[in-house]
Formats: structure tokens, C-alpha cells, sequence
């Protein structure tokens, strides 16, 4: 049988590109398999799936490498256990011509040689890439701090409503509950505004000592 897996990290990431190119390969809908996970581990329900049918002569389309997984080394364990133990092949759409299984398995004993080069190879420069990517990540967020980039949530100013109503409960004319339904706050950002007010406030007491 033929089959098709698919994968984003997240649930609001999209699905159709690579369903779409199972589709033009003529792969019936039945045989698509989606999991919508990250691709640090491989204990992903639809996947899990997958090789529990996976029967050998059978045939595996990806999109690319990485729909397999993010773990490299994982995903060559993976690679190897589809390719030799069930006997199933695995063809990468965005580079079929290297990652094509079936052509290392016609070469016989050199052929699965090869084949471990060719996957340590893979798993070495995707190692690579990702600490160049880290890297990269790192040294753009520097340059962004020093052009005076803030990160994280930004702070809304302190207001005058806020602070009539935080005195108000502060001397015990009003709950804490009703001064959230007051200013329309959750509870959370309500006491997070508290802390910053009664630091900002502690400052500047401070200062005018």
C-alpha cells in the first residue's frame, strides 16, 4: 500500500500543502495519516498508527525530512526501522532523488553502507543548522536590544482610573473584586498592574528621600 504522513507542530498551522501533494500522487484519503505535534518526539498518535499497519513492500511519502521529525538522530532511527525492520520504503517529496529508500535497498550490502553514510551525513549537517539557526536567533535578538527592541509584554502606563480604584480598595471602600469589574481587568493582569504601581510608587519615595 501507499501512504502519505503529514505533519505541523502546532493545531493552527496548515495541513493542505502536503495533503494536497498526497492527493496529486493519487494517495486515497484513507491512507493519509496527520498529526499536528511537535517533531521532537515520535510517540504521535497518527504516526504510531502508521506503523502499526506499515507491512513490507509497503511505501511511505513525506513532504520533507523534517515532517518525520526535528530529533535527527531520532528521525534516522525511525528511517531505519521502517527501511529494515518492516521492510517498508520512505520517499521524501522535497528531495526524491536522494531520499528515495528503494534505490539505496537495489545496491545490496553496499547499498545499506551507503545508506548509514548518507544518514549520518544528513544527521551531522542538520546539526549543524540548528546551531547556526540558534546562533543567528541569538545575535538577532542582541542587535535588536541594542537598537532599543523590547522584549516580552509591554507595560501599559499606570492611570489615574487605576490608581483612584486601587486606593479605593487599598483603604477598604471596595472589594478586590469589584475594583477588577471596575477597571474591566482580569484578575491576573489586575495584581500584576498592583505590583507594578506599588514598585513604581516605592521608587520613587525612594528617591525623594
Amino acid at each position: 500500500m501507499i501512504f502519505g504522513y503529514a505533519r505541523v507542530s502546532t493545531k493552527e498551522q496548515n495541513l493542505d500543502r502536503q495533503i494536497q501533494k498526497f492527493n496529486d500522487l493519487g494517495i486515497e484519503s484513507r491512507c493519509i495519516f496527520v498529526d499536528k505535534q511537535s517533531g521532537a518526539e515520535f510517540n504521535r498518535p497518527q504516526y504510531q498508527l502508521l506503523l502499526h499497519m506499515l507491512r513490507s513492500g509497503d511505501l511511505i511519502y513525506l513532504d520533507s525530512l523534517d515532517r518525520l521529525g526535528r530529533n535527527y538522530s531520532g528521525v534516522i532511527e525511525e528511517w531505519k526501522y521502517i527501511t529494515r525492520k518492516i521492510k517498508a520504503d520512505i520517499i521524501v517529496l522535497e528531495n526524491s532523488e536522494l531520499f528515495d529508500s528503494r534505490k539505496f535497498k537495489t545496491m545490496g550490502d553496499i547499498g545499506l553502507l551507503l545508506e548509514d553514510q548518507f544518514l549520518s551525513m544528513l544527521s551531522y549537517v542538520a546539526d549543524q543548522e540548528r546551531k547556526k539557526n540558534k546562533q543567528r536567533q541569538i545575535e538577532g535578538i542582541e542587535v535588536a536590544k541594542t537598537a532599543g527592541t523590547v522584549f516580552g509584554r509591554p507595560k501599559l502606563p499606570i492611570t489615574e482610573e487605576f490608581r483612584t480604584e486601587y486606593f479605593r480598595w487599598k483603604e477598604g471602600k471596595q472589594t478586590a473584586t469589584e475594583t477588577i469589574n471596575h477597571l474591566k481587568l482580569s484578575p491576573s493582569t489586575f495584581y500584576r498592574r498592583v505590583k507594578e504601581l506599588e514598585l513604581k510608587d516605592g521608587n520613587a519615595n525612594e528617591n525623594n528621600e
